[in-house]
């Protein structure tokens, strides 16, 4: 048995419990992991609260919450190559497995093996956060010296984006909080604090008052707002939070790529110092509950990532 920290029904965060659940035996194509780290993501409590992944089923039985995890390779499942027992690895779970818990399972498209020189912390922030930024970034295709409007800079994607953006040789403007204001200017960022005219500052504070493309990890009406600020929104406005809005403005969600080719690049990058997940809090796993709050609410800075003990 291991313990798992799983939702057993749709609704609030009253949904959510511990259990003692049956190590799983994994199929074929798939990795046992001894889970060491797994980063806590706004679409965790989203999926709690009712949202199913395209293809996904009703809820049947308990999910594990958690969509990204760092561990350790326990068992391989039939026709696995290029994984072992006693490998560091990386990626995102099974649906359902989930990351909040000291085992998991994942699929060896969504896995890759963790570089030594990254912790399993940072490692643990890769697969949705790092992974979308990039995926966001390769969608816009934007040349060197175009500038980028990030909304919501200061979470673990706009962190990771932000990064990404100065390293592909473009000007960065986020907003966030007027409490992010030296975090986010330490990214390379120029911070645009929430609020009202929203997108009027944005102007004030891009380079000759020019917006080349958005990505928004906001939704709402910030989405709706900043979207004004191109003259073009195809292929120049996307989302990591408002699929539905998105479309309705004419711009497009973040199409996931979801490899294991993009995992190996976040993790290259991280290596080598380009990306630095930024994971200012860690909860170990008794205390999942609190970490999902702090994301949940919205408040929290860079990442937030669960420890488990090994």
């Amino acid at each position: 048995m291991y313990k798992a920290y799983a939702y057993t029904e749709h609704g609030g965060p009253e949904v959510e419990t511990f259990l003692d659940l049956p190590v799983p035996e994994p199929g074929p194509g798939q990795l046992l992991v001894a889970v060491r780290a797994a980063g806590v993501n706004p679409v965790d409590w989203k999926l709690r609260a009712g949202k199913r992944r395209p293809g996904q089923g009703p809820l049947t039985g308990p999910e594990v919450l958690g969509s990204e995890v760092a561990g350790v390779v326990e068992r391989v499942g039939a026709g696995v190559t290029g994984f072992a027992p006693g490998d560091a690895v990386f990626g995102n779970p099974v649906a359902g497995a989930g990351g909040y818990a000291e085992y998991t399972l994942l699929p060896t498209g969504t896995a890759a093996h963790k570089p030594d020189a990254v912790p399993f912390t940072d490692a643990a922030a890769l697969p949705v956060a790092a992974a979308t930024a990039y995926d966001g970034l390769r969608q816009l295709a934007l040349p060197a010296g175009a500038t980028l409007l990030i909304t919501g800079v200061g979470g673990g994607v706009g962190v990771a984006a932000a990064q990404l953006a100065r390293h592909f040789g473009l000007r960065v403007v986020g907003t966030a909080s007027a409490a992010k204001k030296e975090f986010v200017e330490s990214l390379g960022a120029v911070h645009v604090a929430r609020g009202p005219r929203l997108a009027e500052r944005v102007r004030e504070a891009a380079t000759g008052g020019r917006v080349d493309a958005v990505f928004d990890l906001v939704g709402g009406d910030t989405l709706a707002e900043v979207a004004d600020l191109l003259a073009d929104r195809r292929g120049r406005l996307i989302t990591a939070a408002a699929k539905e809005t998105v479309a309705e403005l004419g711009g497009a969600p973040v199409a996931r790529a979801r490899n294991a080719a993009v995992l190996a690049e976040v993790a290259r990058l991280a290596e080598t110092g380009v990306l630095r997940p930024h994971v200012t809090a860690t909860y170990p796993l008794d205390r999942a509950d609190e970490a999902l709050r702090a994301v949940e609410d919205g408040h929290a800075r860079g990442k937030t990532v669960i420890e488990v003990t090994g």
